[in-house]
């Protein structure tokens, strides 16, 4: 993502794994030195969790930790991002080989529906899927828990945005051990249930990396504080209260079971073929801005083209630029007639 410059005055954030962060010559101890953006350019690879790589949630920032101007953001960088996804994306449905499959995993209130809007929105809505997950219908559970995700899988050549996901089935399954009262065979539930879903689950993400739908995954990592703060507000400001959930005030009690479970499952499912991110969540300006960037990463890695033209249509253009520099025509019925003498 280019150059990083890092500003060596001594910012504390303490309890951030530093070395993995920031690289051995700027650990400091007991305190970091935030890296500054040069150009709107941030490393996001620093939020990526490495294949085989151990991670508690503690260890992630949920705010902004790089030193950037908001106002530049939103006013340049990250519309600027936005348009290079539009020239991507069109490639990527012109080309219509490889798909791209985006997944948005989050506490409540963390933002998931907001990143959405605003990074995706922008984009050719022919080429975007966006599925939401919610809970599973009569329908559903009558299927193997993978039925519903197989269903909403993006056509190549178009993104698909799965706000929740799969993982649904191995976090909230797990935490209310709603295993027990769906309509599985009790013969196959065991202990290392869980588990075998990681590897079904991972096994099936290679699979599909293999058959050109490249997957990346993201959590965005909100603070209980912050959290408290959005869920007040659909309280008391009357434009959201629409959004207002008492299962959401429920689930809080869960807190500290759902970012150890999804400690676990980030720990055990991020692979080099579908990696996790972990991105701050608190502000939402540069939640949305690193979403951009990755996924602008992950469509530069397809690296899709224009398909070529065929040898018959290319000679036919080619004839018709022709044509227009050297008579004077003004309408495509005046090039026909050109074309007919």
């Amino acid at each position: 993502m280019g150059e990083m410059h890092y500003n060596k005055s001594k910012c504390e954030r303490n309890g951030l794994d530093f070395q993995r962060i920031y690289g051995p010559s700027d650990r400091k101890e007991g305190r970091i030195c935030m890296p500054e953006s040069k150009n709107g350019k941030i490393d996001i690879d620093r939020y990526r969790v490495k294949e085989g790589e151990k991670i508690s949630l503690k260890d992630f920032p949920t705010a902004c930790d790089v030193k950037i101007e908001k106002a530049e953001v939103k006013e340049r960088y990250f519309p600027e991002t936005i348009e290079k996804l539009k020239v991507l994306q069109e490639k990527l449905y012109a080309q219509n080989t490889y798909g791209l499959i985006i997944v948005l995993q989050a506490m409540d209130a963390a933002g998931k529906d907001g990143t959405v809007n605003h990074v995706f929105a922008s984009l050719n809505p022919g080429g975007v899927k966006v599925v939401s997950f919610k809970q599973p219908t009569s329908e559903e559970k009558d299927h193997d828990y993978m039925w519903r995700i197989n269903k909403a899988l993006p056509e190549r050549g178009n993104i698909g945005i799965f706000n929740r996901s799969q993982y649904e089935d191995v976090i909230v399954t797990r935490i209310h051990d709603l295993i027990h009262q769906g309509q599985l065979p009790r013969d196959l539930i065991h202990k290392d249930i869980w588990e075998e879903r990681y590897e079904q689950i991972t096994n099936w993400e290679k699979y599909l990396a293999a058959n050109g739908f490249p997957m990346v995954k993201i959590f965005l990592h909100v603070s209980k504080e912050e959290q408290q703060k959005r869920l007040m507000n659909r309280i008391f400001n009357q434009q959201k209260n629409w959004k207002f959930s008492m299962a959401d005030m429920r689930e809080r009690q869960y807190w500290d079971q759902y970012q150890e479970i999804y400690g676990e499952i980030i720990s055990k499912t991020s692979k080099d073929y579908a990696p996790w991110y972990i991105v701050p969540a608190d502000n939402k300006w540069y939640t949305r801005y690193v979403v951009s960037q990755i996924t602008l990463q992950a469509l530069k890695k397809i690296d899709p083209q224009f398909p070529p033209l065929a040898r018959g249509i290319a000679e036919q253009l080619e004839k018709f630029k022709k044509l227009i520099s050297s008579v004077d025509v003004k309408s495509l019925e005046e090039i026909q007639q050109a074309i007919k003498k």
